[in-house]
């Protein structure tokens, strides 16, 4: 670039340039030079191996130490650290220097310390998450080797069973050998905590064959249980039913055999399944129940085949009025008898459907009939059945009703199917029981048993109490004021 010589004086004796020259005594350069050697004397603060990570004075001005002048420098004020070297900066403004080449990296060890950037670089998160000007922290020292053992495998049993105990995340992998694994068994057995012993038990489980899992747990009972209980949990039948044949615990192993037809959907299937589990080792009282549950379910199939049939041809009154709303397979028996009694009440005792073949095939108690049937006929509103039902003859012909649950709960049962006040009337009459009798009947207001319960017991204050809970001229009132007005009564009160 050419100049003219009026340029060149021009340039030189402005205010913003400067020229050179080997006998300047400037006070700011001086300076300077005062920073830069008392930078590069820090070396005899540190060790000599540390000397590849001292940082020079950048000739931009900015004062960029080492670890030990980082920590002095963030120790003191950081807003007058900086505008000092702003400061030096606008003041040191030779022409040599400005030619120089600035760093071309953007970050310096300060800076990491002090948690920023230079000027014109990327914002850290802290920056970028807060509008608050950034903090100074001094280096993040080693952390003592002791909080590392958290981290570490080298765990006693104890100290892994006390981990286990305070939720603490452990690795059980470093026990390899059988020996400590059933140390760590014995640990957490000893200190009585069930979920300790089961993810110990878990572990084990993972690690041992089935063979030598077993031979150890038969010696130690408690782990055992916790084993079974625990299998029996997470419905691992399998393992569970290799347990109990190899601990020989044969009515067990049939329990356990037996509950599998509970995974079994299809009747069919599941009919056969307990078909083989006839001949298993139960107790006698077992074994009854399960050849029961056996033909339970075998008259279940036939019933819901034909009953599907009868439905879907239309040509059956009962179904017809009272669709059936679910299939009966796989229902108990109590409910097996109530469809029955509400489907097949009037069947011959020879079919499979018939509530007596049913009471008499499962040797279903009387009471247990009786309750169920009087349930069933009086949904249907079935009245004379009701009646047949507790009606007997006895060898000379004469009849007698006989209730083996009790005429009280007949009346109940009566009264929530909405019997009609003549049927309550008949009934609650056959209630031995006085007070019962008159609390039954002042309950469901049956008035003609009030009314000549309170004349035979010639009570006539409880008459004229009644006589108040009746509606005005009715049939009752005008009977209550016959009673109380008849001469042939003796009142007791």
């Amino acid at each position: 670039m050419n100049r003219t010589k009026g340029d060149e004086e021009e340039y030189w004796n402005s205010s913003k340039f400067k020229a050179f020259t080997f006998d300047d005594e400037d006070d700011e350069l001086s300076q300077l030079k005062e920073s830069k050697r008392a930078v590069n004397s820090l070396r005899d603060f540190v060790d000599d191996e540390d000397d590849d990570d001292l940082e020079r004075v950048s000739w931009s001005g900015e004062p960029v130490g080492s670890i030990s002048w980082s920590i002095k420098e963030t120790a003191g004020n950081s807003g007058s650290s900086q505008e000092g070297r702003e400061q030096l900066k606008s003041r040191n403004s030779f022409s040599t220097y400005a030619q120089l080449p600035k760093p071309t990296s953007t970050y310096s060890l300060s800076s990491f310390f002090r948690g920023r950037t230079r000027p014109g670089s990327f914002q850290s998160l802290s920056d970028a998450l807060s509008d608050v000007p950034a903090k100074s922290y001094a280096p993040e020292l080693g952390r003592p080797k002791g909080e590392y053992r958290d981290y570490s495998n080298d765990w006693s049993p104890s100290d892994t069973v006390w981990r286990l105990r305070k939720g603490k995340v452990c690795s059980l992998e470093r026990f390899r050998s059988l020996q400590d694994k059933l140390r760590l068994l014995e640990e957490a057995v000893s200190v009585h905590d069930g979920n300790v012993i089961t993810a110990v038990l878990i572990f084990l489980k993972r690690t041992l064959s089935k063979e030598i899992l077993f031979r150890e747990l038969e010696v130690r009972q408690v782990a055992l249980r916790h084993l079974i209980h625990f299998l029996k949990e997470i419905g691992d039948q399998k393992l569970l039913l290799d347990l109990f044949r190899f601990l020989d615990r044969t009515e067990e192993l049939a329990l356990s055999h037996y509950c599998e037809h509970l995974n079994i959907q299809d009747p069919e299937k599941r009919k056969e399944f307990l078909k083989t589990c006839i001949g298993l080792p139960f107790s006698a009282e077992d074994s009854a129940h399960i050849q029961d549950h056996y033909t339970l379910l075998e008259r279940q199939i036939i019933i819901e085949a034909n009953d599907r049939h009868l439905e879907s041809a239309g040509q059956t009154e009962i179904f017809r009025k009272h669709p059936r709303k679910a299939s009966i397979l796989n229902m108990p028996l109590v409910t097996t008898l109530f469809y029955s009694c509400f489907y097949h009440y009037t069947e011959a005792e020879g079919t499979f459907s018939s509530p007596v073949n049913l009471k008499k095939t499962f040797k279903i108690p009387d009471k247990q009939y009786v309750l169920t049937a009087l349930a069933a006929r009086a949904k249907l509103r079935a009245w004379h059945d009701v009646d047949a039902l507790f009606t007997t003859k006895n060898w000379l012909g004469y009849t007698k009703k006989r209730a083996p649950i009790g005429f009280h709960r007949v009346v109940e049962i009566l009264h929530k199917n909405s019997a009609p006040v003549q049927i309550l009337q008949e009934y609650v009459n056959l209630v031995e029981d006085v007070d019962t009798k008159l609390n039954l009947a002042t309950k469901f207001k049956c008035h003609d048993v009030v009314i000549d319960t309170c004349r035979d017991l010639k009570d006539r204050q409880q008459l004229l109490a009644y006589r108040s809970k009746v509606d005005k001229g009715s049939a009752e009132e005008e009977k209550i004021d016959a009673i109380l007005n008849s001469s042939q009564i003796r009142w007791k009160n």
